[in-house]
């Protein structure tokens, strides 16, 4: 998804370029992208271009045309540099006003359907907070915003949704300015605080010195989930997930079964790490390893759905017979032609209306045992019980515990 640049007009008429990044659908919520010290460079037009996947469509505005328009640094030692001349030499109140003028522009697209967020990072995370006291935003996020302390005098100004996201070790945000942003905040029903304990100021920028993997997924999701609550879309995501189990189970068609998934999806079976990471691997593993090495009588028994604003979790128990080599569950095992019964998680993330990942659970162990790879006895490990239990859950328990019943009176 490659987005494009046009040009906005001020109060003045003077113009100065904001990058589009629209969703595969044509439309939907708007999203002020607020830059980092660099411009708009590669880096905040990936941004753009992952939230408009997401659903959005986002537009991010040269926030140093007044300096020198078109800025795109990278960061290395001059570019830093550079963007800290910048970074002084800008003027934050006459930022705002072309965070105004965005904001008035975007919902003016017809593109956008209506309502619209901010989203900044670094020095464009103040501003998305500012944007929440000034532009009259219907929601707003705040990556390591520098210089928030300075504005809490602003704070009672907030009329939306607000998330900020603090770096615990971010030096351009010191302990004494986050407990500060804390305490502003601590009673407030508007506006979320998210601690990073132990991540550093830029977590969420890919490939940067700092990005932390899981602080950026977790960080993310809890944006995407102020976003849908606030300016929307929904989806309905178990219906997504219905259908793609279709294709995957009943239908079997590789290709139908990566249409519900995003251009680059991937799926991680945990226990055997099976699966694939991107479409050209993804596919193949279903065509090949997948749709046609499950069990014809495979039955999926649901327990249990947890429905989100970004991910279903799905509880169910996972039955066939072990009539065909099934490389993803059991790779290299010819056919035992045992049952086996077993409970199964999925966890599966979307983006926008298309699946992004999954990643299913199960206990390995206890296939094993069932297709008589392993001996149980005398190990920890049950068989099919584990899986009757989950649907019946009088049946015994504490049997593998060799201890139950004797610890009484023990210190």
């Amino acid at each position: 998804m490659t987005g494009r640049y046009i040009d906005l007009s001020d109060a003045s008429g003077a113009t100065f370029r904001a990058y589009l990044a629209v969703p595969a659908s044509g439309s939907g919520p708007g999203v002020v992208l607020c830059q980092e010290i660099f411009g708009i460079n590669e880096s905040m037009r990936e941004v753009a271009d992952y939230y408009a996947e997401e659903g959005y469509v986002v537009l991010a505005p040269d926030l140093f045309w007044r300096i020198e328009p078109g800025i795109e640094l990278g960061y290395d030692e001059a570019s830093w540099q550079r963007a800290f001349e910048l970074y002084k030499a800008f003027e934050v109140d006459l930022g705002m006003k072309d965070i105004a003028t965005t904001v008035a522009a975007l919902r003016d697209l017809p593109e956008c359907t209506g309502k619209v967020g901010a989203l900044g990072f670094c020095l464009g995370g103040t501003l998305s907070y500012l944007a929440a006291t000034r532009c009259g935003v219907d929601a707003a996020i705040s990556y390591y915003g520098v210089g928030i302390d300075a504005y809490l005098g602003e704070a009672n100004a907030i009329a939306c949704p607000t998330v900020l996201h603090v770096a615990g070790k971010d030096a351009f945000c010191p302990p004494d300015a986050q407990e500060r942003i804390r305490a502003a905040f601590a009673d407030s029903e508007r506006v979320r605080v998210y601690d990073y304990a132990d991540v550093d100021h830029a977590f969420a920028r890919t490939g940067g010195d700092h990005y932390d993997k899981a602080s950026a997924l977790m960080a993310h999701q809890r944006s995407i989930e102020l976003l849908r609550e606030a300016i929307g879309p929904r989806y309905n995501l178990s219906a997504l997930w219905d259908k793609h189990t279709e294709y995957e189970f009943a239908i079997r068609d590789a290709d139908k079964t990566m249409a519900t998934m995003v251009a680059e999806p991937y799926v991680n079976h945990i226990p055997t790490m099976t699966g694939g990471v991107g479409h050209e691997q993804l596919h193949y593993f279903y065509q090949h390893h997948f749709i046609p090495r499950t069990p014809k009588d495979t039955r999926l028994i649901p327990i249990s759905r947890t429905i989100g604003l970004t991910q279903i979790v799905d509880e169910m128990v996972f039955c066939f017979t072990h009539d065909t080599e099934v490389d993803w569950m059991l790779p290299g095992v010819p056919p035992t032609g045992k049952t086996v019964e077993i409970p199964l998680v999925a966890i599966v993330k979307f983006r926008g209306d298309k699946l992004y990942h999954e990643h299913i659970y199960w206990d390995q162990a206890s296939v094993l045992a069932q297709v008589g790879l392993i001996d149980p006895a005398g190990l920890p490990v049950a068989g099919a019980e584990t899986a009757r239990k989950l649907l019946d859950e009088t049946q015994p328990s504490n049997t593998l515990m060799t201890a139950w019943g004797k610890r009484e009176g023990q210190a």
